[in-house]
């Protein structure tokens, strides 16, 4: 772990918090870092989240199967045969960085009826953050984490236990709201996620049921470890679905705008001065055959993800990774993932899809990853309710999410429910799409489904679902639609890829007593698939 100052930390902040100003509008003094409040962390701690989440998406494309390397370029070194070097795609520091941003407003919120819900927004956000490091890197420093100077070397937990803390976490979580009895309303000033233009009840409603779908994530990872059992049996019976899951996508937006972008429509689209974000990176065939047809047929979606998706005279640029000759580079000026028009450096219309405009907002989790969570838990009797009406409602809400435009509407041009439908009915035939067969068959159907979804939104959970379930499926002696390894793997697994990220450099460094050198392909997180 890292040593923090902590008017080092009041400065990063301050101008994390000053970046994005509309929602910024407090009477605080930003200037004293000894006077700084919870309602200016705590925006500045879930922007960060939203740039995290792109961070977090990179690594899971990279590894589950969803990008590979363009053309003209050299140097992609451990992308290719997996040979990672400790920190290699980790996000560590970043992730530990935006957890101290959350004990900030936990520690000057705690027992303050008044900042009830700054509380437990903060103590929600950090599960979500917790989560996401165990499921790069398994076991980390957790209990005694984030003391700064206190504690330098902290040791590292049991991953499964954190995981049950982490579930006790969001009761406590959603105890706090139910239980305040005059809190401060956090208003969009203090929560660019559910604030705006909401009532308060409203408001913290969302939040209840963000925590209630990050516990049922937690638990439907869990749910098949043997140790665990007990556990989850308990958390199930007792699983509030009066409360239920999200009702709608959680996007942070702070009021992104063409100068200071959207994480993802700067990772993945064009800078602010017009030119292409990346261009060392284009899909792979692998997740491509979801859309064009050689594994499904889905040109709804497809059209809106991939620029010229379907045109044979200039097709979108693919590839399989770790192929180096005559691969192709990405359409000069354009994103492969952005399907609007490029006129200029200074005229980019904004689009549909994953890459949508420079204002859009960016998804924290999505409503379609809630639903087929709410479908794996009812199809193996966990919860109550239709496993094939959540199914299909994963499906609908992703299109809804690619239809949508910048403004956070479905575009004027776009039926959802009519090409959900069309979606169906063309792929009737296949048991991916149809829910049909034994559990088993149905499983594969949701994760596979919600692979599809995830695609460069989220796609490091399309990564753990896999690494949890052996789906979608991948045959390292298949053709480049059927296998998402690279072809210069050099695992010793039978799927030919890795298992789990090492630790970086610094723990070796400022902790060596506590971290322990893993391997990238035996050593499994403790959910994982054996």
């Amino acid at each position: 772990m890292k040593k923090y100052s902590i008017k080092y930390l009041m400065f990063a902040l301050l101008f994390s918090a000053t970046s994005c100003e509309k929602y910024l509008d407090i009477n605080d003094n930003p200037n004293d870092p000894t006077v700084v409040q919870p309602e200016l962390v705590l925006p500045a701690g879930l922007v960060r989240t939203a740039s995290l989440a792109v961070a977090y998406n990179t690594y899971g494309a990279s590894l589950g199967g969803y990008i590979a390397n363009a053309g003209g370029f050299s140097g992609f070194g451990a992308l290719l045969n997996y040979n990672f070097t400790p920190g290699f795609l980790s996000n560590w520091g970043g992730s530990y960085d935006n957890l101290l941003d959350y004990k900030y407003v936990i520690d000057n919120s705690e027992g303050v009826d008044e900042l009830a819900y700054f509380n437990a927004v903060a103590k929600i956000m950090t599960v979500y953050g917790y989560q996401l490091l165990v499921d790069a890197h398994g076991d980390i420093p957790y209990t005694a984490a984030l003391q700064s100077d206190a504690n330098t070397t902290p040791a590292y937990d049991n991953a499964p236990a954190i995981y049950q803390d982490l579930v006790n976490k969001l009761d406590e979580a959603i105890g706090i709201i139910d239980n305040a009895q005059f809190p401060r309303a956090l208003g969009f000033s203090a929560d660019p996620m559910f604030g705006e233009d909401r009532e308060p009840e409203e408001q913290m409603n969302l939040w209840k049921q963000f925590a209630n779908t990050v516990k049922l994530r937690l638990l439907i990872r869990v749910s098949e470890v043997p140790a665990l059992q007990d556990f989850v049996n308990s958390e199930f019976a007792s699983f509030d679905e009066e409360l239920g899951i999200l009702t709608e996508d959680a996007i942070v937006n702070p009021g992104y705008e063409l100068n200071k972008p959207n994480p993802t429509w700067s990772s993945w689209g064009y800078t602010t001065t017009g030119n292409v974000a990346t261009s060392s990176r284009v899909p792979t065939y692998y997740v491509y055959g979801y859309y064009d047809g050689n594994k499904l047929t889905d040109p709804g979606r497809g059209s809106v993800i991939y620029n010229d998706f379907g045109d044979g005279s200039r097709p979108t640029p693919l590839n399989q990774l770790g192929v180096e000759q005559n691969n192709p580079p990405i359409r000069a000026n354009y994103s492969p993932w952005y399907t609007g028009v490029r006129e200029s450096a200074s005229n980019i219309s904004n689009a549909l899809g994953i890459v949508k405009g420079p204002s859009q907002g960016q998804p924290i989790l999505l409503l379609s990853e809630a639903y087929f969570l709410l479908a794996e838990a009812q199809l193996r009797g966990l919860l109550s309710g239709d496993a094939e009406e959540s199914f299909e409602a994963g499906i609908a809400a992703s299109f809804g999410y690619l239809y949508t435009t910048v403004s956070g509407t479905v575009d004027a041009g776009k039926d959802v429910d009519e090409d959900v439908e069309t979606y169906l009915t063309d792929n009737s035939g296949s048991t991916l799409v149809n829910f049909s067969g034994n559990t088993e068959q149905k499983t594969e159907a949701i994760i596979t489904q919600k692979y599809i979804a995830l695609n460069m939104i989220h796609s490091h959970e399309g990564w753990n679902d896999y690494r949890r379930t052996g789906y979608p499926r991948t045959n390292p002696d298949a053709d480049r639609y059927n296998n998402m390894a690279s072809v210069n793997s050099n695992s010793t697994r039978l799927d030919e890829l890795p298992t789990i990220l090492l630790y970086p450099q610094t723990e070796f460094a400022y902790n060596p007593t506590n971290v322990r050198v893993l391997n990238q392909f035996s050593d499994l997180i403790f959910w994982a698939k054996q």
